[in-house]
Formats: C-alpha cells, structure tokens, sequence
C-alpha cells in the first residue's frame, strides 16, 4: 500500500513529537524526515522506529507530499514559504497563518483548520492555518450558540480555562519547574491580553457573532489538558439546551456532548472535544455554563493536524487519530 510520505519541521517540541507519534502509527502515512536543530543527528524512538533528527536547512522538503510546520510562532512563516517552494502542501501549527496574526483580526487568508467547522475550505487548500489549543476548546463550545443567535448581542462571552504545562512550550523555564507547578494553581497573561485572543474573535466574527470575550487562562500542575469553563448570556432558557449541541454536532467522531461536566480523564491522548451544557440557576440573566475538554497536545495541536491532513489528502477523516 502507497503511504503518503510527510515531513515534520519542529519534531522535537511537544506538539512535534506528539505529531511524529500519531505519523508512525497512521496506516496511509511515512515520515519522510523530522527536524530539530539543536538535536540534529540525535536518534530518538517514535512508536516502533527509530528517527534521526535533521536540521531544518538539511530537511529533504522535496520529499515531501505534506509538511507540519510545528516551529514557533513568528519563525514557522518562512519554512511554510520554502516548503510551498517545493510544491508540498503545508499544515501550519504556529499562530503565523491564523485568522487574527500579521493579516489583521477579520483576515481569513489562509483555511483555518478548525475541521468540525470549516471542513469545506479543507480540501485541495496549499496551507491549512492549525488552530490555537484554547480556542479549539472555546469555538467548538460556543460556535453552535452564535450559528443559531441565541447569545444576547453584545454581551461579553466569559471564559476561564486551564492547561498542562506542555501548553507553555518545550523550551526551559524556570516558572515551569516541577518544584514551581507542584500543588500550585495560578491564572495567567491576565488583563485579557492572551494572544489566542485575536483569533477566537475573529472566528466569533465570523461565524456572525458581536461579543466581546473575557478569557483568563490558568496553569495547571499537569502535563497535559484543557478545562474551560465558558459563561455565555442567551436570549432566553430552553427546556433542554444540550439539544442544540447534539444536533449541530451530529456524526462529528470527535465531538462528544455529555450529560455531566467532564475532566481530563475523559480526554487525555484522544483527539476529541468533550463538552457539556448545564443551565445557570439564581441569576437575572439566562446563562448557559459550558464545560468543554480537550487534550493539548491531540486535539489541541498534532490531532488536529492529522484531521486537517486526512482531509486535505482526501483520506478517511478518522485514520490514524486515537478517538
């Protein structure tokens, strides 16, 4: 059987192994190189094989039908460049090409990869813009409220979530030493100023929303996951609002609406979104408090990507992803 042969440029970083791992245990696919510059000519296991890491100007991008750039945001938008060069289609995980970066925040020059909802643009693209962990988490949760208007215009859609440490990135920080996440519990980039901001108001936008968005993310002492908790002011209560969830998500493999909050145990290593929806008692104004889960690194990052692939080559959507 052909497998398609696929490149991954940042392979040593989180997402990048992740994403290495999926690779080797998708049955259409072949790691054709994964690069590393500082641990260039280093031999490291991925599933059942061994891979020897290149350095990014030694990465064969020729042989490549896909490339993942899983490099850092600001620096990945060159070697997507010389990856198009070679004629290799391009997955995207960094913030370079997504809606709400250099391009200004209505920009949607580039497909965003957020697959549920906007599959369509998917196929046939030459670059797939991979989304932001939180706001895979935050747009799948809401998107199905502003689709249908029922989110008052306006108002201000709260969300505070929280995310493992390999959110924070591979490179060595003090303030993610084991000694310093330990049984601690802290919010962080607060003053609504995190930069996955500008895409998830852009998306909002354009889905048809008008609502500011509040979001105060948190570290938590766990390697990987996300909890958002998202408060969202409605027109008015329906006897049971999940339907509207259950219905607009109907066939999606990973989309799960549960009828208790979930946790990370329901997501860690799988590529889904899980969500719940339960109706805000004692207040004025009725509100919907969503709980959506994910793992960072899988949905969040290199599943998604893999989605985003499948799609893109015309392969079975689910092929290759841990559901």
């Amino acid at each position: 059987m052909y497998k398609v042969p696929v490149g991954v440029l940042g392979a040593s970083g989180y997402a990048g192994r992740e994403l290495c791992g999926l690779i080797a245990q998708h049955p259409g696919l072949q790691l054709a190189f994964a690069s590393a510059n500082e641990q260039r000519g280093q031999r490291v296991r991925i599933g059942s094989s061994e891979v020897t890491y290149v350095a990014a100007d030694d990465a064969p991008l020729s042989k490549a039908e896909v490339v993942f750039t899983a490099l850092p945001h600001g620096a990945a938008a060159t070697w997507v460049g010389n990856a198009r060069a070679t004629g290799a289609r391009v997955v995207d995980l960094s913030s370079d090409f997504r809606p709400g970066a250099a391009t200004g925040a209505s920009a949607f020059t580039t497909p965003y990869g957020l697959t549920e909802l906007m599959r369509a643009t998917i196929p046939g693209a030459e670059i797939v813009a991979n989304p932001g962990c939180y706001p895979t988490a935050v747009l799948i949760a809401i998107a199905p409220l502003i689709t249908e208007g029922w989110i008052v215009p306006g108002a201000t859609i709260n969300v505070s979530a929280a995310s493992g440490v390999t959110g924070a990135g591979y490179s060595p920080r003090p303030d993610l030493l084991f000694a310093e996440v330990a049984e601690d519990f802290r919010a962080y980039s607060v003053g609504n100023e995190h930069r996955h901001l500008a895409e998830m108001r852009a998306v909002i936008a354009k889905l048809g929303g008008d609502n500011d968005i509040l979001f105060t993310p948190h570290l938590l002492p766990v390697a990987r996951g996300i909890l958002a908790t998202i408060t969202v002011p409605v027109k008015e209560y329906v006897e049971n609002p999940a339907a509207l969830w259950r219905d607009s998500y109907d066939g999606e493999p990973f989309i799960e609406i549960a009828d208790q909050p979930p946790s990370l145990k329901d997501v860690v290593r799988r590529n889904v979104v899980r969500l719940s929806v339960a109706k805000a008692a004692n207040m004025r104004q009725p509100t919907l408090i969503i709980i959506a889960a994910i793992d960072n690194l899988v949905k969040g990052a290199a599943g998604q990507a893999l989605q985003n692939a499948n799609v893109l080559l015309g392969l079975e959507e689910q092929t290759g992803l841990p559901a």
